[in-house]
């Protein structure tokens, strides 16, 4: 691949931070846009835009249809085996909110088990955590080892007549690790226990494919597919789309209202209330588009070779501590440098234009696991380089001499 044709199709890596070429590497955190998905909203809005599913004139039909294409591509994208599987959200975190507020008040009571682990985001445990508190479930976490992984078996011994959902991550946004899903799948149906991933991570560098994987939920967030933000994806088995209530009320989602009664119709409107983020939805498309013109096996493969080089080169320094050293791991290098808080690493990378997060990144309880109260961390993108990596390495020299480490 041409990496550096993909990374000039980036508009905002024509601009200079601090004096210096941005080496953006806070990918987990969100990707950038190649300027065709900007494009395209910008010419949504200029020449398309009208709301959706209501009116019958031209531009509302045009906008309808543009909205339902984006519905399309991501079916195709996921191999799901129907477009009503997909539901448009505003992110990842309100699609798990959303099957933890309607799996939850359908079939979860009080001493019933919800199933998750020490890796997860918060987006994934405090919608169970709200719904713990609301009908009594317990929640069991499967405990991750020194590597920052979660054995299989850790995870079989936890499930019982109790559990009544698994709710995981695809890919740890701190130690990378890349989870066994079709066996945890595989686990889980032997009790006919649903799986709910959260494929924030998962989603913009791994192949997907539902009928390979075979879980009942996934939970998407656009914008760390170099999407737009406001957009999330749920995809769902249409079984439990057919039992399960709506999850909000309003404009859209209804099919006869009455003074005594209301219907609804089927998945995807009944889920979908309200305006929905139009242009955002249309401009999705493009990233679909953008990702499928790399390849994701190419991105998978250039991803793969720039993370084992920053590993190598990040491990000569001494004063380093990566976190975690799992077997399969994806794109990210959570790190810690010897009496530097990890805020402090940020601040001065940033004076070499090197842009990475620092903090728990919404893991606390892993963090916690790990001993450290925070990391720094660098998330790769398609648009990275080893000399991205050399950047960040001498960035990261230029701490151990600000602090004399």
């Amino acid at each position: 691949m041409d990496i550096k044709s993909i990374k000039s199709q980036f508009p905002i890596f024509k601009n200079k931070f601090n004096g210096k070429p941005l080496i953006y590497l806070d990918n987990a955190n969100s990707s950038q846009k190649p300027k065709n998905v900007i494009d395209r909203i910008s010419k949504f809005y200029s020449k398309e835009f009208s709301n959706i599913g209501r009116s019958v004139h031209t531009l509302a039909v045009t906008a309808t249809n543009r909205f339902e294409e984006s519905r399309d591509l991501m079916k195709k994208y996921i191999n799901a085996k129907s477009r009503e599987e997909i539901i448009f959200t505003k992110n990842a975190t309100e699609a798990i909110n959303l099957v933890a507020s309607t799996y939850g008040d359908k079939f979860i009571n009080r001493g019933d088990e919800i199933l998750i682990t020490e890796l997860e985001h918060h987006a994934n445990y405090v919608p169970w955590h709200f719904l713990r508190q609301k009908k009594g479930a317990i929640i069991k976490f499967a405990k991750c080892n020194d590597r920052g992984e979660v054995d299989i078996d850790e995870i079989k011994k936890l499930i019982n007549n109790k559990t009544k959902i698994i709710a995981i991550t695809h890919l740890s946004n701190v130690t990378g690790v890349i989870m066994p899903i079709k066996k945890i799948v595989d686990l889980a149906s032997e009790k006919k226990i649903p799986v709910l991933v959260d494929g924030c991570q998962g989603a913009p560098h791994l192949k997907l494919d539902m009928q390979e994987l075979g879980c009942d939920f996934y939970a998407i967030s656009c914008h760390k597919m170099y999407g737009p933000t406001g957009v999330g994806v749920l995809y769902a088995k249409k079984k439990w789309l057919d039992v399960l209530p709506p999850y909000q009320g309003g404009g859209g989602m209804i099919e006869e209202v009455k003074k005594e009664s209301i219907t609804f119709p089927g998945s995807p409107t009944k889920y979908e209330a309200g305006t929905l983020q139009t242009a955002e939805v249309v401009g999705f498309s493009e990233s679909l588009k953008f990702i499928e013109d790399v390849g994701i096996k190419n991105i998978m493969q250039h991803e793969k070779e720039i993370l084992e080089y920053g590993l190598e080169e990040i491990k000569k320094n001494n004063s380093v501590r990566i976190i975690g050293d799992p077997k399969h791991r994806g794109s990210i290098i959570s790190f810690t440098i010897k009496g530097i808080h990890p805020h402090d690493i940020a601040t001065i990378l940033d004076e070499d234009g090197v842009a990475i997060r620092a903090g728990h990144h919404c893991c606390q309880i892993l963090h916690e696991k790990m001993g450290i109260s925070a990391s720094a961390r660098a998330s790769l993108g398609i648009y990275n380089s080893k000399d991205d990596i050399d950047a960040l390495s001498s960035a990261i020299k230029k701490c151990n001499k600000v602090f004399n480490t």
